[in-house]
């Protein structure tokens, strides 16, 4: 499976990949229409979805699941709007907007990882212990 990864030290908060995410998303560049985040206070932080499941999980209406390539998705018709996605996302990837009564997440298109000038986000593959590790997280979470 593929998905999204991030090395923290390597990002200069640039903004380009909320810049690429938000205007092919929703066609305009404002990072609050972003589905990656770069939180920059003391040092940069990136939020952005790692495909675990534990929204899903949290789901009452079946309104997330996950596709055949791994991704996460939202069935906009079938969500009600309750954002409990949004409150228990471990990684704050699921993203909330007033202009919309959906929340939405990163779809892994990827071009957020094609425009990173330090490599800072990338695509990796993950397999055996590392794809079980990323079921436990969400078995856990699930839990609490």
């Amino acid at each position: 499976m593929k998905i999204l990864s991030k090395k923290q030290e390597l990002c200069i908060a640039c903004g380009a990949c909320e810049e690429v995410c938000s205007k092919t998303y929703f066609k305009e560049n404002n990072r609050e229409k972003s589905c990656i985040r770069i939180e920059s206070d003391k040092e940069e932080k990136i939020n952005l979805c790692n495909q675990c499941g534990v929204c899903i999980d949290i789901c009452q209406v079946k309104a997330i699941s996950r596709n055949k390539m791994g991704v996460v998705t939202i069935k906009k018709k079938d969500c009600v709007g309750c954002f409990m996605c949004v409150g228990f996302c471990p990684q704050e990837a699921m993203r909330q907007h007033d202009a919309y009564i959906e929340p939405f997440k990163c779809i892994a298109c990827g071009l957020c990882a094609q425009v990173c000038p330090t490599g800072a986000v990338f695509i990796e593959d993950i397999e055996g212990q590392q794809l079980e590790m990323l079921e436990q997280i969400a078995a856990s979470d699930e839990r609490k």
